[in-house]
């Protein structure tokens, strides 16, 4: 079954959006919560994802993240080091 290229390029903009929320969303959550326990960085990470309206993403992707961001040791600021 081929898939037509123009469909390819119609959505690739769509994905880039999503992955972008994705990311902001990432981002704040790991400048606000690296270091702390996986159930309040699973729960802000959640949260920021909902007020990016992104919260289409695989649960196991999330629980991921959320471990990844739990594991990073917070610097001096609060921030990821």
């Amino acid at each position: 079954m081929a898939v037509d290229p123009s469909e390819y390029e119609k959505a690739m903009p769509i994905v880039a959006a999503h992955l972008a929320k994705i990311e902001r969303a990432v981002n704040r959550t790991r400048a606000s919560h690296a270091g702390q326990p996986f159930e309040a960085v699973h729960q802000a990470l959640t949260e920021a994802l909902q007020d990016e309206v992104a919260q289409r993403v695989v649960p196991q992707v999330v629980e991921e993240l959320a471990r990844q961001i739990s594991a990073v040791e917070a610097g001096p600021s609060g921030a990821a080091g």
